[in-house]
Formats: structure tokens, sequence, C-alpha cells
């Protein structure tokens, strides 16, 4: 069977989805959170179609699953005025509420979550195609990430539960927030990765207007609820609606303090300039990644194939932490190439609710003429596909493809293809990888595949300072969360991570005075009336 034909068999006509996967009823999200009441929406509405398509009749279509708001700016601007009133200057009940109160409301949040688990792996499935098993994944990493996020801090207040006396003045030193935050999340990992900025964001004191991704906005929908009867109302706001329409007002209004997003620098620039005090907004970025892998000839080449067929290829490639351009030594590029297509071949296509799938359709519509785009350039200019297939799309469909030799006239060596493209380039010299690495507009990470201790020991000392984590016969990747996140560059600023991502939405804070009797006395007073939230000696458990 041809992969044309091959494709088309994947896609299933309805009553051929197993029961247990199905959807359920049509997803007609009618509400939205604002100033901690859920508002109904009359107005204009966005259909949601999932990337997996519906056989009938010889005929593919993307199934219609749901619709969520268009609000319009007054909504937004709303929300902003919810939460800028939430925080009242600092003065408002969340903020200046205890550190122990406000974990207890993230504790109640999360088990209000995991009530709502089962329906919300199903929308992320069907939404962004997600396979099943991955979806499930997500949704538990992110439940892990929000227990450990509120261990961190009850760590972080125990060490400042106490006081600090240098030259003369007695101190406590604690975290405070940093205002009203402006959150977005990408749609690749779009519960995970937003939840990865939004609780450490929430738990630390700040109010927040939340947008959904373009592509996994209906997930959060089952949440809702779950976030109006944990926090006090205009903590957490939704704002739905046209990135371009809702999002510059709010950034113009000099009321955002801070600004989370994950997606394209591009896009971070032109929002960071919107703002009238720039150095009023601080930025907490996930940004475009160019990762490289340099394959030397002392690699072990079956460990180098089977990382970086994870690594390139895991969620179609649709991961900012993907490997997107492999550096091979020409002594090893050709049998490097060949296993490689070897390896893809035995990557099992399919739907997301099928058991060991690798590879699904893809969620962004224009993804597939884009990737066609990058693959007829690089043919264009020298490349082969050099597996059997690779390339070959049907539908939402793209069928991987590696490409080789790529070299640095074709788009695709220096674009994030962000989807199922793998290109190989042979070097001479190990300089040539440092080389792209240094020139790079990208900085987060990089994989290194050799056995020779000399090798990677002169090649982590230069590229340590080009990118913000150096991989070892290993993929490039996110995890654990208790590492540091980030990137150099044009790729992130700000670092996440559980303790990281509690520093980055707060600011050291201090309260000092002179050591004498009467002072002392007053902090006593202060502290064992228990008449201050920030001055406290109270210890978490």
């Amino acid at each position: 069977m041809s992969i044309e034909n091959k494709l088309k068999t994947l896609f299933v006509s309805e009553h051929q989805i197993p029961d247990e996967y199905r959807l359920g009823d049509f997803i007609h999200q009618k509400e939205y959170l604002l100033d901690g009441q859920m508002r109904s929406w009359e107005g204009d509405m966005h259909d949601v179609y999932s990337p997996i398509c519906i056989e009938e009749d010889g005929s593919y279509k993307r199934k219609l699953i749901g619709s969520y708001p268009v609000c319009t700016e007054k909504e937004a601007l709303d929300a902003m005025d919810a939460a800028v009133n939430a925080y009242n200057n600092g003065r408002g009940e969340w903020p200046t509420m205890s550190v122990a109160e406000r974990i207890k409301c993230v504790e109640r949040f999360t088990v209000k979550m995991i009530a709502k688990k089962r329906k919300v792996v199903k929308i992320l499935m069907w939404e962004i195609g997600k396979s099943y098993s991955d979806s499930v994944k997500e949704f538990d990493r992110t439940v892990e990430y929000i227990n450990a996020t509120a261990d961190a801090l009850k760590d972080l207040d125990r060490q400042s539960s106490r006081f600090e006396i240098q030259e003369g003045i007695i101190a406590q030193i604690r975290r405070s927030p940093l205002g009203v935050v402006l959150c977005m999340g990408p749609f690749n990992y779009p519960l995970n990765e937003t939840f990865t900025t939004l609780i450490p964001a929430l738990i630390m004191g700040n109010t927040l207007l939340f947008k959904p991704p373009k592509y996994g906005t209906l997930l959060h929908y089952p949440l809702l609820k779950a976030f109006q009867e944990s926090f006090p109302k205009g903590v957490i706001n939704t704002v739905y609606g046209r990135g371009h329409v809702v999002i510059p007002p709010l950034l113009k209004s000099g009321k955002i303090n801070v600004l989370t997003l994950i997606g394209s620098s591009k896009v971070a620039n032109e929002l960071k300039k919107l703002h009238p005090k720039v150095n009023r907004l601080r930025a907490i970025l996930g940004l475009d990644a160019k990762n490289a892998a340099i394959v030397s000839r002392n690699a072990n080449l079956e460990q180098a194939v089977s990382e970086i067929l994870l690594g390139s290829l895991s969620f179609n490639g649709q991961r900012c932490t993907a490997i997107k351009i492999i550096f091979a030594e020409r002594a090893i590029a050709d049998r490097l190439v060949r296993m490689l297509s070897e390896a893809v071949s035995t990557l099992k296509i399919g739907m997301p609710w099928e058991s060991g799938v690798a590879l699904t359709p893809l969620p962004e519509p224009g993804k597939p003429a884009y990737l066609k785009e990058l693959i007829d350039d690089a043919l264009s200019k020298g490349a082969q596909v050099m597996n059997p297939e690779g390339g070959k799309t049907f539908e939402s469909f793209v069928y991987p493809a590696v490409l080789y030799p790529v070299n640095k006239d074709m788009k695709v060596y220096y674009e994030e293809q962000f989807g199922p493209v793998v290109p190989v380039v042979a070097y001479d010299d190990i300089e040539e990888p440092v080389d792209y690495l240094i020139e790079s507009t990208h900085g987060q990470q990089v994989s290194v595949f050799s056995n020779d201790d000399q090798e990677v020991a002169g090649l982590i000392d230069p590229l340590v300072n080009q990118v913000s984590r150096v991989n070892i016969n290993c993929q490039c990747q996110r995890g654990p969360d208790v590492f540091p996140f980030t990137g150099r560059k044009d790729s992130a600023e700000g670092t996440l991570s559980v303790v990281d991502a509690l520093r980055s939405f707060s600011i050291r804070s201090l309260v000092a005075t002179k050591m004498n009797d009467s002072n002392k006395e007053l902090i006593n007073e202060i502290v064992n009336k228990q008449s201050s939230n920030f001055l406290s000696t109270n210890y978490i458990f």
C-alpha cells in the first residue's frame, strides 16, 4: 500500500471511533471568568476544529468539536480592571494574604482540577492531536508541578521566617508579588507549559489575566469553575478573542506589570514595545529555538539515533526543546542518515487514541503547506528526502522527512520548522557546528553525541556560553522541572523551574529597623500578636 493510501486509512468514520475516546457532546463554551463570576457571552464565537479528520462518503473533514467566545477589547479591559482592583496596589486580599493561605487555595484548586482529569485529557487529545497517553502524561505532570511548586514555596517561606541582624540593623526578608500578570501559553503543551507560569505567578500573590492559546483553548473550560471557587474574585480572569485585538490595549494601558509568554520572539518583541513604561514591565518569556545535535565519529550511533529520533519527532517535532537540526561528522554522516531513516520507518502512525502511536495529525491548518515549502526549497538546492515516502501528506497528517545533505543556502538550515522535518548537515571540522550556534539567533539547548572525553570537554566550555543547556549523549528536553529552563539570545527571557519561577514572579522585599530596645519591643509585639502576614515567624509545615 502506498503511503498516500496508508495515510488515508488513518482517518476513520465517526462510528469507528472507540467509545471510550469519544469526546461526547459539542463543547459550546458561552462563558468566561471575570471578576469572580462566570459571565455569559452572546457575541461572536470561534469554531474549534480538531486536527483529526472524519471520513464520510469518501471525503475528509476536520471534526468540529466546539466553540468559544470571541470577546472584544471591552471585555479584555474589563478583565484587566478586575485584576487591577483585586491587586489594589498591593493592598488587595490576595497579595496581602499569608503564604500558608495562598497555598491552601492552590491545593483546593488542584483537588478540583484532578476531578476534571478525564474531561480535560480528552479535549486535549482532540483539540491538538496529542496522543491520549501523552495527554494523560501532560495532565499528571502538571499536577505534579503544582504540588512541587507549593512545596517549594513552603521551603522558601521557612527560610524567610527568621530575622537577620547585620551592622546594628534587624530585618526580615521575604518575597513580594509584582502586580498584574498577563499570561499566554503555547499550543503544543497548552496545559503544562501554561501552568508552569500561571501557577507560580498566582501562588506568589499576583493577580492574573489568562489568555488561552489559539489551539488548546477548550481544554481550559472545565477548569474555570475550579478557578472561580478556589481564589478570591478578580485574582484570575480569562481573556478570549483575537490576539491582535484584545492584547495590544492591555499592554498600552501600562497597567500590566508582568508579561509571560511562551511563543515567538517576534510577537514578544512587538508586545513589549506597546507598554508605555517599559522599565516597569517584567517579561518572562519562552521563545523560539533551533536546537542542534552534534554527532561525532566517536559517538555510539545506535544511542545517538535513538535519542535523536525522540528528540526530533516526539509530538511530531512540535516542541521548543525538539532537536531541529543535526550536524554529523562526514565520516559517519551517511551511516547516521541511513540508520535514522530506518528508525523513522518504525514509528507508528495513527490516531491519538491508538496504543503506541508516535506520529499524529498536526493542529495548525497551515503547517503541512509550510513544511512542504521547506522540503521543496531544500530539494531545489541539493538535498534529498532520505527515508521512503518522507514528506508525504494527507489532510492534517505529514509523514516525517529526513533531509540530507542540508546546507546554509536552505531555509530549513535557519528556520524553526516546528514539525516532522529532520535536516542533517555533514561537517568536516567541529568548528562548523560551533560557528552555527555562535551565529544563530537562538540559544536554548544543544545535544552532543561523543564518547571521547577530550572532545566532549572541548565542546562543553564554548557551548555553555552559547546555549543554556548542553546535553551529553541525550536529547534536548525541559525536565526535570527542578532544573532551570531558560535560553540565551532570542530563545528566552527569565528562568523557569519549580524554584526559579517563584523568584521570577516576585521581588525580594524587607522590613528593617535599627536594633534598639524600643524597636525590638515593637517588632515583638507585631510578631506575637500575628498582626502582619509579612512580618511573621510562622513556620509552614
